[in-house]
């Protein structure tokens, strides 16, 4: 992978559940961390618009044609409004790389979801359609999946992005816009 790689990381801000939808922050950044845009919109809280959402950030980001990657904090924006990282890389043309710090529990994400949703059978498909596999940082581990790349790339572009830690600095950054933006002061990891 070549250098001057530009990526777009995302994360949503922090909300609650009953407000409606949530600040989606996206940041443009030329690895491993100059910050050359930031990117905003909104999503609903545990809705269904999460690929739209995304793909109109990016399809209408002056940014586009330079983005080589989409970074996500995890699979799902404001709760369950879970990302299909299939349709959104095919959509974009982008891959997609999914990072997390730690292995979500899979079964009370299903409980969680039989509870609350009349589609709950989808969402449970999208979140276990795409494997995670476990990333060595020299730190604490990050578990990762990916879409429209392989998975060496996928390690290789995480690599340049990681600054300090284990979380690739520009999902970093999208949290700490996103919690400020939000807070009036950044809180908590990324």
């Amino acid at each position: 992978m070549k250098g001057q790689v530009r990526v777009l990381a995302v994360d949503d801000a922090p909300f609650k559940f009953d407000s409606g939808t949530t600040m989606v922050v996206g940041v443009v950044v030329r690895l491993p961390n100059y910050l050359e845009g930031v990117l905003s919109s909104r999503c609903q809280v545990d809705g269904e618009d999460a690929n739209q959402v995304l793909e109109g950030m990016i399809s209408t980001s002056r940014f586009k044609r330079q983005l080589k990657a989409v970074l996500l904090d995890g699979v799902a924006l404001g709760g369950f409004n879970l990302v299909d990282i299939d349709l959104l890389s095919a959509s974009t043309g982008l891959p997609v790389i999914t990072v997390t710090r730690d292995l979500p529990d899979l079964d009370r994400m299903e409980t969680a979801l039989r509870r609350h949703f009349p589609d709950w059978e989808r969402r449970l498909e999208v979140l276990r359609r795409k494997a995670l596999w476990k990333v060595d940082t020299g730190h604490k581990p990050i578990f990762v999946s990916v879409a429209g790349m392989d998975q060496e790339s996928a390690e290789e572009l995480i690599e340049k992005s990681r600054v300090r830690g284990a979380i690739p600095e520009p999902l970093r950054m999208a949290h700490i816009i996103a919690s400020g933006m939000t807070r009036g002061e950044s809180k908590g990891k990324a």
